[in-house]
């Protein structure tokens, strides 16, 4: 199984839509039990507490039910347990790079660097906007989470169908 961790700052709004989002695509390419997801926030301002109400309702208008999710910091045992470590922003990937054992096995990586034409790119913080914000990172996220199934067939040479979404 491939285990992948999205991260952003306090997970609840970009990491648990990520999440979300790319659970919601790996199941209906027939991945379930081949990959599994979890998100996390650099900081642990929000442990606990469900995504943002705004993020569960932009999710939900695309079909994604985030209800289940609740916030959690990063820990040193998540480099070893995750093979991939995706962060939402070049900040994001600087904190993780501090964060991470001497031991740590995942890769770290911007999350949009496997989504053809987003490389280098960061997704947006919503928080401190409007509706546009929130559906701006649901595009991403599914842009970024149908880049990372790609990379993810490759790599466990599963043939994953095409999805829509």
């Amino acid at each position: 199984m491939v285990k992948v961790l999205f991260v952003c700052t306090g997970n609840i709004c970009r990491s648990p839509t990520a999440e979300g989002v790319f659970r919601q695509l790996a199941a209906n390419a027939g991945l379930d039990g081949v990959v599994a997801a979890d998100s996390a926030g650099t900081h642990g301002y929000h442990v606990g507490e469900p995504p943002d109400p705004r993020t569960r309702r932009a999710a939900l208008t695309r079909g994604v039910d985030l209800s289940d999710l609740r916030a959690r910091k990063v820990t040193a045992a998540d480099f070893t347990r995750f093979d991939h470590i995706l962060a939402m922003d070049h900040g994001h990937l600087a904190d993780l790079r501090r964060l991470a054992p001497p031991d740590a096995t995942a890769a770290l990586r911007l999350f949009l660097d496997d989504a053809p034409g987003l490389q280098g790119r960061a997704v947006p913080d919503p928080y401190y906007g409007g509706a546009a914000g929130f559906e701006e990172v649901l595009d991403l996220c599914e842009a970024g989470a149908r880049g990372l199934l790609d990379l993810l067939r490759r790599e466990v040479g599963h043939p994953i169908r095409e999805t829509v979404g």
